[in-house]
């Protein structure tokens, strides 16, 4: 058993016996079934703390020869697949985790310090069948496929750390980059490549440095969705191990989105809130808000109106493919909001090419970010969102049409009203604070329509549920009448108790007193 040649299992077997392990060796059937083909080549990247580590120590596990591991995957998942025993400790495995180079090296010998430390332990398995001078780690590795036809798997921790933490360095980036490309790219010693870091491999102009690679990132994870968070099935059945209310579990955490999986959470939150037994923010002990408020403070046209729209609970139409998969070139809006979903700031509706403020828990974040300063007017809004709930609740009509003229003269500099839509965003920022006890949902289908604003309360909070119609240009009561000849209430499935419609109209031709506003109550 080596350190990068031929690791053994001691990291996935702490994992297994941690408090909270989540089976997620699934995964293995698909690197299995790109062994030695045309997909061989793989690159998964996730925001921090989705796992990624931990998916490389499994794979380490599963496939090196330096260890027995057939204790620590009975019983789970992989075990039942038909591949399981085939490739079980059976192949050669080079272990790299790229953020220990980039620490340890010398400034700009990255991969001089790599080199030297595998070909440290290569030389000591395979001494033999080196007789003349070694000219580099890609020269040692094809000498061993010539010499036993031996093939290895590489696994790969980190790669992007040297892109996103030597920003300034493009000749550096590029010198790692070819010595990427010159270590796999068409070589025959490679039966697997699965590499992992936060960015997709990084571009120059329109095209890759690595493009051998099929990659998953957060705009597109297709096969590897289940294994990018943890499933809604899973969470549920910890909030059941646990006591943990899975509704409320839900709003801080789900919310991440794929093709088939439409409900992925964030797996270091949702351990964390296991653990502490307490829904809370644990986002901060992975990346503080600075590094939020660095992107959404930039100078590009559109990009604060498209954050409070999403603050608000807007998806935005962004153009994912203009990115260039680094942390510095930004030409347009979009690219920041393209790093924003590989960074889990944002979640991304692939189906739809629209990005999201996914949860409880990131909202949290984005306010943090804009409470520094330079978002004075949201800051405001937000802070007088609780007593608009108040007066809402208490069918305050004339407070509550003054809060929103209020609110609209703060938001006017950033968000302009032209549309239902555009009111629909404000009117959910104005009740930003009511995230703490409803689950609020846009463009309900009731059947007959959309019900422009939904507030469903949370279990034990003991609220009203609200149903808010919308109407620009229109009069508060026929917002009434549309909420209840459309029948919007019946679509509050499971729901009994007290109901709020709440009618709110916009009227713009009326400087003075531009919002109106009826509230009526019913029960259901």
């Amino acid at each position: 058993m080596g350190f990068y040649l031929d690791p053994g299992n001691d990291g996935f077997w702490e994992s297994v016996r941690s408090m909270i392990y989540v089976d997620k060796t699934g995964l293995i059937a698909h690197t299995n079934g790109s062994i030695d083909t045309e997909e061989k080549f793989i690159c998964v990247s996730r925001p921090r703390r989705f796992g990624k580590s931990m998916a490389l120590k499994m794979l380490a596990a599963y496939y090196s020869r330096g260890c027995d591991s057939r204790e620590l995957f009975a019983g789970k998942k992989i075990a039942d697949d038909k591949t399981f025993h085939t490739h079980l400790n059976k192949h050669p495995v080079i272990f790299l985790n790229m953020q220990q180079f980039l620490i340890e090296a010398p400034s700009g010998k990255i991969t001089d310090h790599l080199e030297q430390a595998v070909l440290e332990e290569l030389c000591e398995k395979y001494e033999d069948l080196f007789t003349k001078p070694i000219l580099g780690l890609a020269d040692a590795l094809r000498r061993i496929y010539i010499k036993t036809g031996e093939k290895f798997i590489f696994l790969i921790d980190e790669w992007d750390c040297i892109i996103r933490e030597r920003q300034g360095s493009e000749e550096l980036q590029k010198r790692y980059l070819d010595f990427l490309r010159v270590l796999l790219k068409d070589q025959p010693y490679i039966s697997l490549a699965y590499m992992t870091g936060i960015l997709p491999v990084k571009k120059y102009g329109q095209h890759s440095a690595l493009n051998m690679f099929w990659e998953y990132s957060m705009t597109d994870q297709n096969i590897f969705e289940e294994y990018t968070g943890f499933t809604e099935k899973e969470v549920a059945d910890l909030c059941r191990r646990f006591d943990m209310d899975f509704a409320k579990t839900s709003d801080w955490y789900d919310g991440y989105k794929f093709r088939r999986f439409k409900h992925i959470y964030n797996p270091r939150s949702v351990v964390a809130a296991m653990k502490c037994h307490d829904h809370s923010s644990y986002w901060t002990s992975t990346e503080t808000y600075e590094a939020l408020k660095l992107y959404i403070d930039m100078d590009f046209d559109g990009l604060r109106s498209d954050i409070v729209r999403m603050l608000g609970g807007d998806h935005i139409r962004i153009n994912t493919r203009s990115f260039q998969n680094d942390m510095r070139t930004f030409r347009t809006k979009d690219d920041v909001l393209t790093l924003l979903i590989h960074l889990g700031y944002l979640g991304y509706d692939a189906d739809t090419q629209k990005a999201f403020i996914p949860n409880k828990e990131i909202a949290g974040e984005f306010e943090n970010a804009m409470s520094t300063g330079g978002w004075s007017e949201v800051m405001r809004i937000l802070k007088a969102s609780e007593q608009l709930l108040a007066d809402t609740l208490s069918c305050n009509e004339e407070n509550v049409a003054r809060g929103l003229d209020q609110a609209h003269t703060e938001v006017a500099s950033v968000l302009t009203y032209n549309d239902e839509n555009s009111l629909g965003c404000a009117i959910s920022l104005a009740y930003y604070s009511a995230r703490k006890d409803y689950k609020i949902i846009r463009e309900l289908p009731t059947g007959r329509g959309f019900a422009d604003v939904v507030f469903l309360p949370l279990p034990h909070t003991g609220k009203p549920a609200l149903v808010v119609e919308l109407k620009y240009d229109r009069s508060a009561a026929a917002a009434i009448r549309q909420i209840k000849d459309r029948h919007y209430t019946q679509t509050l499935e499971g729901y009994t108790g007290e109901i709020l419609l709440v009618g709110v109209a916009y009227n713009k031709n009326d400087q003075n007193k531009p919002h109106s506003c009826v509230i009526e109550r019913l029960f259901k």
